[in-house]
């Protein structure tokens, strides 16, 4: 059965943080769907609007993992909507993988509870708005049950090849990266 993955757009996103995941989880054969928060055209932090396929109010929650890009005004929308919460809240119980990357972690998974005793890291420097039992590390990309977590826009191809072997294994994830002449 194919893996099914959503991405959340909101205005202020990190371009490469959401380029770079729809880009590689479809060429390893994910199904990825982009949802905008507020609608189906979404402004990234630096202007460049972004298309998504549907608007995230029309999503269900029938996907094997969620990704939240960063950017910090990206983040702050997606920390304050009620159907992220719901979406997030849905994905987590039922055992999906979370992944989000740069500004995401701190001010969308952290208030939620979501790194609560988790290895998890973030943009540098954002780490204070963890809780206390998160246990930060200066690290690329962590995996720590079914949370993923990333540093910034250096970092989102790892940070999208990792979602892509959870998902569908690291043979087809490194056949990818290789294909397109990535080192992990």
């Amino acid at each position: 059965m194919k893996k099914k993955a959503l991405l959340i757009l909101a205005e202020g996103f990190e371009e490469i943080e959401a380029v770079s995941p729809i880009d590689i989880l479809r060429r390893c054969g994910i199904e990825l769907t982009v949802a905008g928060l507020n609608g189906k055209n979404v402004k990234s932090a630096r202007g460049l609007i972004i298309t998504a396929d549907k608007e995230l109010e029309e999503s269900d929650t029938d996907y094997d993992a969620v990704i939240l890009p960063g950017g910090l005004g990206g983040a702050q929308n997606l920390a304050n909507s009620d159907i992220v919460d719901k979406v997030l809240a849905a994905l987590h119980k039922k055992g999906a993988i979370l992944a989000s990357i740069c500004a995401s972690p701190s001010i969308v998974f952290s208030p939620k509870g979501l790194i609560d005793n988790k290895k998890s890291v973030c943009y540098p420097g954002m780490q204070d708005r963890f809780p206390a039992s998160a246990k930060y590390v200066e690290e690329d990309v962590v995996v720590d049950g079914n949370i993923i977590t990333s540093r910034g826009p250096a970092t989102a191809a790892k940070f999208a090849f990792k979602i892509a072997e959870q998902l569908v294994g690291k043979d087809i994830s490194g056949k990818v990266a290789e294909a397109m002449l990535f080192r992990l």
